[in-house]
């Protein structure tokens, strides 16, 4: 009777499966088999892990340096191609209190310690701390490549009166974006959320991904950024949720109660974002020409199509030409200028 299994019982196990199985994401630590980053990656296939402070604390901001530090490393069975760290990190759950000279000197530490860690372990880094230049401050988040080089930095936009008051110099409105081997990235910091500005030119730039380490979650807002401007968006809290936002906006992984600090999960950048009308017609025929190897999503209320491929051999925009197709971001461009051409 011990080994009988139930309809009911039998129900909830196969579910719980499917349910990990078809999420193609995980949290770590985890404790059932997932395929290994270099098992069959698709050329596009990037390896990303982010950090939820949640629940932890330290006595001084070294302290809590090293502890994440040391959490991150358990990411590190699925060689993550970026790391994403929260907001001001060093400085959050810390018993001691620090002023603005004090942060950014105790930052300088941290800067060393993430250029070792992506030299060491092959991998970039998004590292937010504070820094000045030119006697002003700024909540930044410093770029590191796989080779712990320093490529890049971007200065929160958006800071909060508190940030203003306390006196951090808000960045400039049309940031940089920066080239890694696996695609374009842009950051944007927890209040940023609240305006467009931002977010809009690192997409003008080309933006593929974008980080966003942060004092709160953001919620339905990240999911929100990510469909509206289709790209990826990685979030990394100092409490709560982290999570990792396909182009769509559902969720690809995220922390929880179970697994509150760490998520690590593949994304697939191989991938074009559509309107439904009028490309929906040739749908068939890609999918009669390719098969498995292309996967047409459709998402029937928005009138949204994702087109991604899974084999190697076959580009996005080989099949955007074949099938004359355009992503929303062209056709909204296109429809834009027709629209300007018959007002004048």
């Amino acid at each position: 009777m011990k080994r009988k299994i139930s309809r009911r019982n039998f129900l909830e196990k196969t579910a719980v499966t499917a349910g990990l199985s078809a999420s193609g994401a995980f949290a770590v630590p985890v404790n059932f088999s997932q395929k290994s980053p270099n098992e069959n990656k698709l050329p596009r296939e990037v390896w990303i892990a982010s950090l939820s402070q949640m629940g932890l604390k330290a006595k001084t901001s070294r302290e809590m340096i090293d502890i994440v530090f040391k959490l991150i490393e358990d990411a590190l069975v699925y060689k993550p191609d970026i790391v994403c760290l929260p907001e001001a990190y060093p400085f959050w759950g810390v018993a001691k209190n620090y002023d603005l000279k004090e942060k950014i000197k105790e930052s300088a530490y941290t800067l060393e310690k993430a250029s070792a860690f992506c030299k060491r372990n092959n991998c970039y880094l998004i590292n937010p701390v504070y820094t000045s230049e030119n006697g002003n401050a700024y909540n930044s988040a410093v770029v590191f490549d796989r080779k712990g080089v320093r490529i890049g930095e971007y200065r929160k936009a958006h800071p909060t009166e508190g940030e203003i008051s306390e006196g951090i110099k808000p960045g400039i409105l049309n940031p940089s974006v920066f080239h890694t081997d696996f695609g374009i990235i842009g950051v944007q910091i927890c209040f940023d959320i609240q305006w467009e500005d931002t977010w809009s030119a690192i997409k003008d730039k080309g933006a593929e991904i974008v980080f966003f380490p942060s004092a709160f979650p953001g919620g339905r807002m990240v999911n929100a950024k990510a469909c509206k401007y289709q790209y990826v968006i990685v979030s990394s809290t100092n409490k709560h949720t982290s999570k990792i936002c396909d182009i769509s906006g559902e969720v690809i992984g995220k922390t929880g109660i179970w697994t509150p600090n760490l998520v690590c999960a593949p994304v697939n950048l191989e991938k074009a974002f559509l309107h439904i009308w009028p490309y929906v017609k040739r749908f068939p025929e890609i999918c009669q020409k390719y098969g498995a190897k292309v996967k047409i999503t459709l998402y029937h209320d928005e009138e949204w199509a994702v087109i991604e491929s899974l084999a190697p051999e076959i580009k996005v925009k080989d099949i955007l030409d074949e099938f004359e197709l355009r992503t929303l971001g062209q056709h909204i461009r296109d429809a834009t200028k027709a629209q300007e051409n018959a007002r004048s």
